[in-house]
């Protein structure tokens, strides 16, 4: 069974992607009028929001999870390269707030002023950014979008950010300046941080990670009548979004009409566990013997 959830992320990406412009807009617009180091760095972390919404608007275009001819298992990878592509993004944007920070402690630069109205438009911007968070966040999770978590996790950092360089443009309306260079320092730490984060969440995925621990499909299967034993099981994908498990199958059955009964429950009770999940059973005689339920951890010669 394989469930299709590309029409609810492509809304709310579209949806993001409309609020991440209004806010990285309203954030270049006050960090160019203030001069603020840490705000244009807080901007350029905000052009990777709407650059990470147009990329999963792509990935998901083409990570459908019906199969095709060249496809047999789907294409639902593309996501995951898809937050990969946010990842790669955070560590860019990094770099140029690393960057500038050490530029402008070196060669210095104009001082920043901010106004009291600024505050109040940042303190808009920031609100913003929490609502996209979770909303983005809670639809990812309801439909199984790696791609909208992920870039759920990305916007969170953002919010960080921004109370962090809204913390500093209060001590730089106070008079000290250098609070604005200083915070841009813990500010390429978060972002840094939110690109790990999602870089090791969606490596698994692309390296056929288990997906579920073969002592509990084994449990499964052996709760129903008629099996024997299972052995030489595996699966791989992401467990909410779509599961690809094989296994052996030992059954207590002289005819094939019985063994097929028999592997459809047990295929049913996956199912009912771990649903979206495509199995692939191998039947065997009830006098095989294994005592194997999963691959060897070392290859024997």
């Amino acid at each position: 069974m394989t469930y299709d959830n590309r029409a609810v992320v492509r809304k709310v990406l579209i949806i993001t992607l409309l609020l991440n412009l209004f806010v990285m807009a309203l954030k270049a617009v006050v960090g160019y009028s203030t001069g603020s180091l840490s705000l244009l760095a807080d901007a350029l972390h905000s052009v990777t929001d709407s650059a990470n919404n147009v990329l999963g608007l792509v990935t998901s275009k083409f990570s459908s999870p019906k199969p095709d001819r060249e496809h047999p298992y789907g294409h639902q990878k593309f996501e995951a390269v898809g937050a990969l592509g946010i990842s790669a993004f955070l560590g860019i944007a990094c770099f140029e707030i690393l960057q500038g920070a050490i530029e402008r402690i070196f060669k210095g630069g104009q001082p920043v002023t901010i106004s009291a109205a600024e505050l109040w438009l940042l303190l808009i911007v920031l609100g913003v950014n929490i609502f996209v968070t979770f909303y983005e966040r809670n639809e990812g999770k309801r439909v199984g979008s790696p791609i909208l978590i992920a870039d759920a996790t990305h916007t969170m950092s953002d919010v960080w950010v921004t109370i962090t360089v809204i913390g500093g443009l209060i001590g730089v309306w106070l008079g000290y300046q250098w609070l604005d260079v200083v915070l841009a320092f813990p500010v390429a730490l978060l972002v840094f941080w939110s690109g790990w984060s999602v870089l090791k969440d969606n490596l698994p995925s692309l390296v056929d990670e288990m997906a579920i621990a073969p002592e509990a499909i084994h449990a499964i299967a052996l709760s129903v009548p008629g099996v024997i034993n299972c052995h030489d099981i595996a699966s791989r994908g992401v467990l909410g979004r779509q599961v690809f498990m094989e296994m052996h199958l030992i059954v207590d059955a002289t005819d094939v009409e019985t063994a097929h009964r028999i592997t459809e429950e047990v295929e049913r009770r996956l199912e009912e566990r771990f649903r979206p999940v495509r199995i692939l059973i191998h039947v065997e005689p009830p006098a095989y013997q294994s005592e194997q339920i999963t691959f060897e951890s070392e290859v024997k010669g």
